[in-house]
């Protein structure tokens, strides 16, 4: 008889037992192709967008193949964010809470927390840590932790560790490690300059990449606002009122916009909070409860904020300027119309931003454009589609042609100035 579902990997009757609890019945697919990967020891590269269910692909074998009675550090989690290690960690804890699992003891390692107080904790040395780059390589350096027998290291949002430069902290960390190490990375994206680092640490790893279906998800209107020399900020504030979202992300592109646009936004009345890399960690918590209780109807917030975080119930995605790394649209407007659910998206664009939402086109997005009109939102023409409908239009217009200029003998100028020489030569004779 065939096995269903996760039995077929082999995992312990306890993480089963804990998956049932949480209705998670059937494998996604990055977790279908990397689940036996990684229980054979395999390194592994996972490259998907957010809400592929690649935490689960890690944790699941993670789990399953540490030791209860070896106790030293067995695997180490590593995210970009305190609030992306929180949710891995939460994630965690679901799958230790059942039979057996509770054998397997597990810390959360985050700057921004107390750190006499992690280093308390860490006095007994957990299996699995889960922790940000920074506040691991801190406890490495300082001997609190001990990773020389780690047999399995997980870089999770490597691209994003890239670009803040977290890579740099690992990497020392990696290297004191056994040679047997098992690597596991997850990315969305698997860029250039992130190729010396694999290469350096894993052994032929098996890559999997599970592309989206679609660009974003097909009940999500996308809709692009020019924003014709208005004041971008106050336009952004403009449409938040408009809307009335049930609850609605703003992305901005750096944290001062976040800041001014969250000024702007409390000066009219709206019930907001931000999130960016420089809101202090106790802070940053309480925008979180905030969030997830619906406290708030707004959220202001960077890509390097966002990006991993877990927000349920986003009607409206507002994209206060197109980010810099237009892949990044993909995960502002992913954030919406989860789960089968509908969402909108809109987005501010000048008018040399529209070869940009061509390439989105290109991708899969459906663009409407629209603009303010007696205090509503209105569909109006795409002025992509009316350039290319005038550019079509002049291809087809009938080419009339210039007449042709009549033939005259050559040197015909020479003559007539000589035969008016000679008029006007015979005209003095006559006078005189």
């Amino acid at each position: 008889m065939k096995m269903k579902a996760f039995q077929r990997f082999d995992l312990p009757p306890f993480l089963i037992e804990a998956l049932q609890n949480q209705k998670i019945n059937k494998p996604m697919e990055i977790q279908e192709r990397l689940i036996p990967a990684i229980l054979n020891g395999r390194d592994v590269i996972g490259q998907s967008n957010t809400g592929s269910g690649k935490t689960l692909a890690f944790l699941l074998p993670i789990v399953a193949r540490v030791d209860p009675n070896k106790n030293h550090v067995q695997a180490v989690i590593t995210a970009p964010t305190r609030e992306l290690a929180g949710q891995i960690y939460n994630e965690l804890q679901k799958l230790l809470e059942v039979g057996d699992g509770q054998q397997v003891t597990a810390k959360s390692v985050t700057g921004g927390t107390d750190r006499q107080r992690a280093i308390e904790k860490l006095s007994n040395q957990p299996h699995i840590i889960v922790a940000t780059s920074g506040r691991l390589k801190d406890m490495v350096e300082n001997q609190i932790i001990d990773v020389h027998l780690v047999e399995m290291f997980v870089v999770d949002e490597a691209d994003q560790m890239l670009d803040m430069g977290f890579i740099e902290d690992i990497d020392p960390v990696a290297a004191l490690m056994p040679d047997s190490l098992q690597m596991m990375v997850f990315s969305a994206t698997v860029p250039e300059q992130l190729q010396p680092f694999l290469r350096k640490y894993m052994k032929q790893p098996r890559h999997v990449h599970v592309a989206p279906e679609e660009a974003t998800p097909a009940k999500i209107q996308h809709h692009f606002i020019p924003l014709k020399h208005r004041d971008r900020t106050e336009a952004t504030v403009e449409l938040a009122q408009r809307l009335h979202p049930y609850f609605a992300i703003l992305f901005t592109s750096t944290k001062q916009e976040a800041d001014e646009l969250m000024a702007a936004m409390i000066d009219a009345g709206l019930n907001a909070d931000v999130l960016h890399g420089d809101i202090p960690p106790r802070q940053r918590k309480q925008v979180m409860r905030n969030v997830d209780k619906l406290d708030i109807q707004y959220l202001v917030a960077t890509d390097l904020a966002a990006r991993g975080v877990d927000i349920k119930g986003v009607s409206h995605i507002i994209n206060h300027s197109l980010p810099k790394e237009l892949g990044y649209y993909v995960h502002r407007t992913g954030r919406t119309g989860r789960a089968g659910e509908s969402g909108k998206t809109y987005t501010f664009v000048e008018t040399d931003e529209y070869t940009k939402v061509k390439t989105l086109q290109d991708q899969g997005v459906s663009p409407i454009f629209a603009d303010f009109k007696n205090n509503e939102i209105v569909p109006i023409e795409n002025p992509i589609t009316k350039k290319e409908k005038k550019k079509q239009g002049n291809k087809n217009d009938p080419v009339i042609k210039a007449p042709k200029p009549k033939q005259v003998k050559p040197g015909y100028k020479k003559k007539a100035k000589q035969e008016a020489y000679h008029n006007q030569k015979k005209q003095n004779k006559a006078k005189k």
